[in-house]
């Protein structure tokens, strides 16, 4: 089994990448992005499509897609991004934060639409996605989203509550409960996407350059190891990587999510699994898994083993501990038990976490900036939506995305070390606990540990 070589949707599309020069000496730009991953990229494109004439430069430390865009479980998700209730203020109406939601749900197709229409193969398809639940307790917390959903005017058609046949005739789970169904996601080869984003950014005239380290930045200044580029804006898309920038440690919490595949599984095991819809699935539980049918009959599969590292450090080649990929196996072989499961590659990479939970669009003129990020997981989706926001911000048009709640400043920073390692730690042992109790006592109530956990994150 590989291990590491940064994900097995990059390993598996080396013959897609395009090998970009690094930038050399002092230039110019309109608009400077500092990242190459699906937030920039977007920004890029977004921009570029509005004002044809902006001189817009991407600057990438690795390489298009290294980060998280490579690496993710492959949702294009309309999932709730953030929290409804952190997002909204005394400017910001419910109204505003179900429109946000809803610019998600349709951005999910766009997306898809999109990329269909430039001929860009990302192996994607319509299944929706799917929560699962396998206990009374993880039935019950699905039952309660839903209400929730319902409070906040999400109707039938674009959330619902499955009964456990309903379920299983989607998916052959054993003792299933339940699951919350939304139309609103697409499945797909993250590294195909943001491979086929970078090319219609430069078809377009937007440049990227690739190795090439932002080591400061300031007042549109950006100077890297070999060059320096001089912008009217700089727009700060590193999400999860945000942390290895000076004086940014603590302004996003560089989450781990951990990732394995299976290899092919032959079509004879399919109908014992069902899952011919395609659908995104994950499940209810506290520590809980993503998961999806890819193109070629594997399962791709993720979760968060190791939440976090001391000192928001991360790996560069994204190998994964031998207890995490047991876990995962172990969570895959739970689900189907009468198939044979063998892994094929294992990673993990790190996605961004604001202090709030929530996405943030920080636009300060004075100092010629954007922040943009805070996804906490939901960025193959929320990456479009902010990118188009950013653009729209840069040319300063006033609209429904401008005015939107996302765009706020950015929260307040982490804490420091040790108290960040010790409360993602702890956080992660309570919601273990809870998971072991509430699968051997049974019953409804979800334990103590969980909310408690859930109470000491924020969320």
């Amino acid at each position: 089994m590989k291990n590491g070589h940064l994900s097995h949707w990059l390993d598996s599309t080396r013959d897609l990448s395009r090998t970009r020069q690094r930038i050399e000496g002092s230039t110019q730009a309109d608009v400077v992005i500092i990242g190459g991953g699906y937030t920039g990229l977007w920004t890029a494109y977004w921009a570029k499509k509005q004002d044809p004439s902006l001189d817009i430069v991407v600057l990438e430390k690795e390489f298009v897609g290294y980060g998280a865009s490579g690496r993710n479980g492959g949702w294009i998700s309309g999932k709730t991004v953030g929290l409804r209730r952190n997002l909204m203020s005394e400017s910001v109406s419910a109204e505003q934060v179900l429109e946000i939601e809803r610019t998600c749900h349709h951005a999910v197709f766009e997306i898809d639409d999109l990329m269909a229409a430039a001929g860009k193969d990302i192996d994607a398809h319509r299944g929706g996605w799917m929560q699962i639940a396998r206990s009374d307790s993880e039935f019950s917390r699905l039952r309660s989203h839903v209400e929730e959903d319902r409070s906040w005017g999400l109707t039938e058609d674009e959330i619902a509550l499955l009964s456990a046949e309903e379920t299983y005739d989607r998916i052959h789970v054993p003792g299933v409960q339940g699951a919350v169904y939304s139309p609103y996601s697409v499945k797909c080869n993250p590294a195909k996407l943001v491979y086929a984003l970078a090319e219609l950014c430069e078809d377009l005239g937007v440049k990227i350059y690739e190795n090439s380290p932002v080591e400061e930045f300031s007042d549109g200044d950006c100077q890297t190891t070999r060059g320096h580029v001089r912008g009217s804006v700089v727009v700060l898309a590193t999400e999860g990587y945000t942390s290895a920038l000076p004086g940014r440690k603590r302004d996003q919490l560089p989450m781990v999510s951990s990732m394995v595949v299976t290899e092919r599984i032959p079509e004879s095991q399919w109908e014992s699994i069902g899952w011919s819809g395609y659908e995104c699935l994950s499940g209810a539980q506290h520590i809980y898994f993503y998961a999806q049918r890819t193109a070629d009959n594997r399962i791709a599969i993720g979760g968060r083993g190791v939440p976090y590292f001391w000192g928001s450090r991360f790996d560069t080649s994204g190998e994964l501990d031998p207890g995490t990929t047991s876990q995962l196996g172990e969570i895959l072989q739970g689900l189907f038990p009468t198939v044979p499961i063998k892994l094929a590659h294992s990673w993990r990479g790190v996605l961004g976490v604001p202090r709030d939970w929530s996405p943030f669009i920080d636009y300060s003129k004075a100092n010629r900036l954007v922040r943009v990020g805070g996804y906490a997981g939901q960025g193959v989706t929320a990456s479009y939506v902010a990118g188009r926001t950013v653009a729209g911000l840069i040319s300063e048009q006033d609209s429904s995305l401008t005015g939107s709640a996302w765009v706020r400043n950015m929260p307040r920073k982490w804490e420091a070390e040790p108290l960040r390692w010790i409360g993602s730690r702890s956080v992660q042992m309570m919601y273990k606990a809870a998971d072991t109790i509430e699968h051997r006592r049974g019953g409804a109530d979800t334990s103590v540990f969980g909310r408690l956990a859930t109470k000491i994150s924020g969320r």
